[in-house]
């Protein structure tokens, strides 16, 4: 009688994940952001062709790192987005390889309009470098928690949106962007984040990756998060004996439907976990491609048609309900619904969220009363508010 074969699960060691991967204080913490300055300077160094044009961000952006490496290769556009975008199409026309810079706010949430018309519908080899997604520049607040960029980015024909999920996968992105000909869209953070790849972690535009082996549902996830999708299926496996697969979506566009689709065949249940909206974003790319070829049950962890908040990278994410508390929530109702049983109306991630937020929101404001004077309201003496002298 032939055996039977045991599912496989726990980290796939294929992808080579780094060691001590749930030993925060073993791993190293460091900005996506530092990924892209490191790899468009490695870009720069292979092809005499690529440039970096910046709004007013260079340090911000990591920018400088090229700038140094090329000063002659380096243009400082000021704050004219709009001009970013356009300029950056037009050095495409003469073979340059532009990476425009900015925070994803500005570029490609201010000058959408020029991305559209003059790098995805003329098809320019323009490589979109969006700083300071997410969540995690803190207490920048709404205006600045760019939200919305994959939704808007997907959309476009021609274009390749990318979400890379640590520093070192940034570099790799970037590095890949430059040698992909067309319109090239990715995202980075501002914050530390743990790395938890290396440099034989495999990797490949338009091909996600299974970072963690499970038969009972499947959580998909993009950027920084990933780590907290993976502390959530660990602590699914250790707690309920629940073994989630976890796979690496890193490419939105092209998605890899053969890896999504396999996945929700074998496992019958997905959540989706992203620092964006979800509506539009990862888990809007997932579900329409399932409601297209395997509808099952999907849970969406990401901002639930909000806007961010003003607050450390940590507060607004947990009330947001994005860490890995709330992925093993929805994670369990992900799952009772896979089993044809009722649940609440509203998920009870999101309520936990909205219920963190409140709380988090009173932290900020006691916070920022201990600083202001008696007649704004604080706690210190109004003699502490001095004008200034003419």
């Amino acid at each position: 009688m032939a055996k039977t074969k045991r599912p496989q699960k726990g980290i796939n060691k294929e992808m080579h994940l780094v060691r001590h991967l749930f030993n925060e204080d073993k791993l190293k913490h460091v900005p996506t952001r530092n990924g892209y300055g490191e790899g468009v300077v490695e870009a720069g160094e292979a092809n005499k062709n690529v440039v970096v044009l910046c709004c007013d961000l260079t340090e911000s952006t990591r920018s400088h790192l090229f700038k140094k490496a090329f000063p002659d290769r380096f243009i400082q556009m000021g704050i004219a987005e709009q001009a970013l975008a356009s300029i950056g199409a037009g050095l495409s026309l003469v073979g340059k390889v532009p990476f425009i810079s900015s925070y994803a706010a500005f570029s490609p949430g201010r000058n959408w309009e020029q991305i559209k018309t003059g790098v995805a519908l003329q098809n320019s080899n323009v490589k979109i470098a969006g700083a300071h997604a997410g969540l995690s520049v803190g207490p920048d607040g709404a205006t600045h928690q760019m939200l919305e960029d994959i939704a808007i980015t997907r959309i476009l024909p021609n274009m390749t949106v990318v979400v890379p999920c640590d520093y070192l996968e940034t570099k790799k992105t970037t590095i890949a962007g430059a040698k992909k000909k067309g319109p090239f869209y990715f995202r980075f953070a501002r914050s530390a984040s743990p790395v938890i790849t290396t440099k034989q972690t495999p990797f490949k535009i338009g091909r996600a990756e299974t970072f963690r082996f499970g038969e009972d549902l499947t959580i998909i996830a993009a950027g920084p998060l990933m780590y907290e999708a993976l502390l959530a299926a660990e602590m699914l496996s250790k707690d309920h004996g629940i073994e989630a697969r976890v796979i690496n979506c890193h490419t939105i566009r092209p998605l890899d439907v053969k890896a999504i689709v396999k996945a929700a065949k074998e496992t019958g249940a997905i959540v989706t976990v992203e620092e964006a909206q979800v509506a539009g974003g990862l888990a809007g790319a997932v579900c329409e491609t399932l409601a297209l070829t395997t509808p099952i049950p999907v849970e969406r962890i990401g901002a639930q048609d909000r806007f961010g908040e003003s607050g450390e990278p940590r507060q607004v994410q947990e009330g947001l309900g994005v860490t890995a508390p709330f992925i093993a929530m929805a994670a369990d109702r992900v799952l009772q619904r896979k089993m044809g049983k009722r649940v609440s109306a509203i998920p009870a991630h999101i309520t936990a969220a909205e219920q963190r937020l409140e709380l988090a929101q009173k932290e900020i404001m006691s916070e920022a009363l201990s600083r202001a004077p008696k007649k704004w309201g604080g706690k210190k003496p109004n003699n502490t508010l001095k004008s200034r002298k003419k």
